[in-house]
This record gives structure tokens, C-alpha cells and sequence, in this order.
């Protein structure tokens, strides 16, 4: 609970420094960096708890809408749930953008229809989340690969026959 008390914290002020507006949905990448490395050191439950505090922080201080819950949860959630399967990085990028990027942003639409009331296209959900959890992922993925390769995480495992 601790370590992800810790990478919450580190995921909202990534968060709030690295904030991309795209039309009416502001992409952050950090967070499914934080995403990535989460599902990697503790797994599935954690990480999905992690993505929903970051979320919170986020919204109650302003710096996130309420497409930040489905939008990063799922894909956290996921990346978690493949690597705890089957114990190879590029699982966790498959999680997180297909989680996020393609799940979340179906779910988002209609949160932004009916509650946020704002005009919004499908379609203008699935690139911005695509293009936002696919950067995240390709860089959780490097920072994940090389604390790895440095055996910083005794945990952090990938089975030997990639």
C-alpha cells in the first residue's frame, strides 16, 4: 500500500506538470507511464487502485476531468492483468493501450455526452486516447525494461524465452 501511496503520489505530480490539451480532451501521458510501472511491480489490483487515485487528485484539484477514470483504470487494470499472466513486457503495453486507448475512450464518449454535456465525436476520443496511452506505454515500458535490465526490482521478472 505504500509503494502505491507513493506512485500515486508521483503519478499526480507528473500529471500536473505534463498536460497535453487536444481539443476537448487533455491527454497525460505520465500516466500510463505510471500505469506501466505499476502493473510491473505490484500488479492488476494495485495498479487499478494507483490509476483511480491519480484520477481522483487530478479531478478535485482541477487538473483532470472525469474521462480521466474509465480513460486510465481500464488500461491499468489490464496491463496489470497480462503481465501477471504471462510475464513479458510487451503485455504490458498491449493492456495499456488497448485497455486505454481503445476501452477507455468507448467508455468515454458517453461520460462526456451525458454528463459533461459537451458535443463530442467518437472518433475524436479514439486517436487522442490511442495517441496518449500508446506514448505512455512506450515510455513505461523503457523505464520498466531498464530498472529490469539493472536489477533494481527483484520482482520485476520476464520469463527467459522472449
Amino acid at each position: 500500500m505504500i509503494q502505491t501511496a507513493m506512485l500515486i503520489a508521483i503519478g499526480y505530480i507528473c500529471n500536473s506538470l505534463i498536460i497535453v490539451p487536444l481539443g476537448f480532451v487533455r491527454i497525460a501521458p505520465m500516466q500510463h507511464v505510471m500505469n506501466i510501472i505499476t502493473s510491473a511491480l505490484l500488479g492488476p489490483w494495485y495498479s487499478l487502485a494507483q490509476a483511480f487515485g491519480v484520477s481522483f487528485l487530478r479531478n478535485i484539484t482541477g487538473t483532470g476531468s472525469l474521462l480521466a477514470f474509465p480513460g486510465s483504470m481500464i488500461g491499468a487494470f489490464l496491463s496489470g492483468l497480462l503481465f501477471r499472466h504471462y510475464k513479458k513486457f510487451w503485455q504490458l503495453g498491449v493492456g495499456e493501450v488497448v485497455g486505454t486507448g481503445m476501452l477507455g475512450a468507448l467508455l468515454s464518449y458517453p461520460i462526456a455526452r451525458l454528463i459533461l454535456s459537451q458535443e463530442a465525436t467518437l472518433f475524436g476520443f479514439l486517436p487522442a486516447f490511442f495517441l496518449s496511452s500508446l506514448t505512455g506505454t512506450l515510455i513505461g515500458i523503457i523505464i520498466v525494461k531498464q530498472a529490469k535490465d539493472k536489477n533494481l526490482f527483484k520482482q520485476l521478472g520476464e520469463k527467459e524465452n522472449d
